[in-house]
């Protein structure tokens, strides 16, 4: 009598206990054929042949087979890939069975053994030599090995067989794969030799173009794409690769300005047009042209998108706001899983923010979703820090308590933020012991320690601040808010500032730009005597950022110049911005001033 098992089959079987290779793997063994944006190409894809079914033996699975296939599979999972991997080889070959040899492929390259991987797929080939994959597979490992003389025979073969139509699509995807190569220059020479029967075909040209334009080859990279052009005039995809070998952003521009002329409705050149304004920081002209495009094509979400930066970048929120929002908006409505929103909602959120709307904020980040972890636990902090805003303290850290990223760098940024809360709150004693179980639980951490020092010295403990922006020096050493915390510390308390010039100094070199820097520096001046120094670096920082704290400092340098009128109208202005600033009443009481 038959074992009762030989009703299952040999495919069932294999598709129920079969694991996926590991995407690494699976990559490197078949790279995925890149559809160039080119109206006729993609037509070509359309009509290409379906690759030809496997044949596949009748394999009848008895006894013996179903235990040696099972007892592979159990100790494959259990980390062992060698033995599973040889037994699959040897019934392969016993049953010539060709699932069996892709299935020790597939154990090969999830153990990352690229040599066992392509003696098993030399022999998944010789067992179904018609099979589609198993070709891909080969060719992934070849030019990945560099053994390009077997690929060559195949890409030949392929364009060969592959109808007219369909045989542009063929060379991307030859081009797609030979991009694996180490050697460049010798795939570039194969891809001379398997395209030279075809001269006519424009795709012929373009690849060839790109593949110069890569070894450095600027000369033959734009005979190339001339060649493609003349073949055809009006395609976009041959001027982008024409503007692409020109050399420069100005050749590229009249490349691209040029076919525009002639062909208006291009919208991928006019988009790539768009985008190199950008680049080249003409906003301006880029607004224009991403205009133009959605006038076409209203629904965009690329055109909005850009739009929306546009805006941001030229300081015109309103706009960015409207384009953003429509961004959002017409994602909700066709979801794309290559779209992710999450920038654009955090902008809308700060855009929000800042016109005072911190209920609307709030709401756009509620919109972030989980797919990005470190997006995602940064919108929650902010929205944390909203809640805190609006007066709900205690509300706002228990938002934060039921965070639980997997980083410890996020975990300690959240431990930050729930300190920070406390501080803007007043509470700097709690937040003090929030930021020291921190520095228990992460020891070393340079943000951590920063903050640390700086609600140690809110709370009188100077030593213990010194201490901790050292460590932060130590662990941090391009920290420049460390070596400027303590110089700026030294100055404030008028002590040892020989050495607080030092440190503000090495501070400035690393940040010449830094505002709050040259207020450090302008404040150290004015404590060693030198008034002139203090109020050239005081009045930069000032037009670098009007902030209330740079005014006091700027209006007391003036008053001890004897400037009064200077120095109250500084101090006006800073108490324009922040009426209950401390340093402006403690300043204006001890000078005994009144505004």
């Amino acid at each position: 009598m038959k074992n009762a098992f030989a009703i299952v089959t040999l495919s069932a079987l294999l598709s129920a206990c079969a694991i996926a290779p590991q995407k690494q793997a699976e990559s490197a063994a078949t790279p995925q054929p890149a559809t160039p944006a080119e109206p006729d190409t993609a037509a070509a894809a359309a009509e290409a042949p379906a690759p030809t079914p496997e044949a596949l033996p009748n394999t009848e699975l008895t006894g013996d087979l179903l235990f040696r296939i099972t007892k592979a599979e159990l100790e494959f999972k259990q980390g062992d890939w060698q033995g599973p991997y040889i037994t699959m080889m040897a019934l392969a070959q016993q049953t010539r069975d060709p699932r069996l040899a892709r299935r020790a492929a597939e154990m090969a390259m999830t153990a990352k053994q690229g040599g066992e991987a392509m003696s098993a797929i030399r022999l998944w080939r010789s067992l179904a030599p018609d099979s589609d994959d198993a070709m891909q597979y080969f060719l992934g490992f070849a030019v990945a090995g560099d053994d390009l003389s077997e690929a060559e025979a195949i890409f030949e073969q392929r364009l060969a067989n592959a109808p007219p139509a369909a045989r542009p699509l063929a060379m991307f995807q030859m081009q797609q794969y030979l991009l694996r190569a180490k050697d460049k220059a010798a795939a570039y020479t194969l891809q001379q030799r398997v395209l030279g029967p075809y001269d006519s075909v424009m795709e012929s040209h373009l690849i060839l173009a790109q593949g110069a334009f890569a070894l450095n080859d600027p000369v033959t990279a734009r005979a190339e794409a001339a060649k493609a052009l003349a073949i055809k005039p009006d395609s976009e995809l041959a001027i982008l690769t024409s503007a692409q070998v020109s050399g420069d952003i100005d050749s590229a521009v009249k490349v691209l300005t040029g076919f525009l002329q002639q062909y208006p409705k291009a919208n991928e050149v006019r988009a790539a047009y768009a985008r190199l304004l950008v680049d080249n920081k003409q906003l301006d002209e880029a607004r224009k042209q991403f205009l133009i495009l959605l006038k076409e094509q209203p629904d965009n979400i690329a055109t909005l998108f850009a739009l929306g930066v546009i805006g941001t970048q030229t300081n015109n929120l309103d706009e960015a706001e409207k384009y953003f929002s429509r961004f959002i908006a017409e994602l909700e409505a066709h979801p794309n899983d290559e779209r992710d929103p999450s920038k654009a909602l955090m902008i809308l959120s700060q855009i929000a923010e800042q016109r005072g709307d911190l209920d609307a904020a709030y709401n756009w980040l509620d919109k972030v979703d989980n797919s990005d972890e470190k997006i995602y636990i940064a919108a929650r902090m902010k929205m944390a820090a909203l809640t805190a805003r609006k007066g709900n303290v205690d509300e706002a850290r228990k938002q934060l308590a039921d965070l639980k990223p997997s980083d410890p760098n996020d975990q300690a940024q959240v431990f930050q933020t729930d300190a920070q809360l406390l501080r803007d709150a007043g509470d700097h004693r709690a937040a003090f012991v929030v930021l020291e179980n921190a520095i228990k639980r992460y020891p070393g951490n340079p943000d951590l320690l920063y903050d640390y020092a700086l609600v140690a010295e809110k709370l009188g403990q100077v030593e213990l601040m010194e201490q901790s922006l050292r460590q932060v020096m130590i662990a941090a050493p391009d920290n420049q808010h460390a070596y400027n915390a303590l110089g700026y510390s030294l100055a404030e308390r008028n002590e040892r500032l020989p050495e607080a010039y030092t440190l503000i100094d090495k501070a400035m070199k690393m940040a010449p730009g830094d505002p709050f820097i040259m207020d450090s520096m302008g404040w150290v001046q004015y404590r060693m005597g030198n008034l002139s120094e203090a109020e050239s670096y005081l009045r930069r920082a000032y037009a670098l950022r009007s902030d209330p704290e740079i005014a006091v400092h700027l209006g007391e340098v003036l008053f001890a110049k004897g400037d009064v009128d200077g120095a109250q109208k500084i101090w006006k202005e800073a108490r324009a911005k922040d009426p209950q600033n401390d340093a402006l009443k403690s300043t204006l009481a001890r000078l005994n001033q009144s505004l």
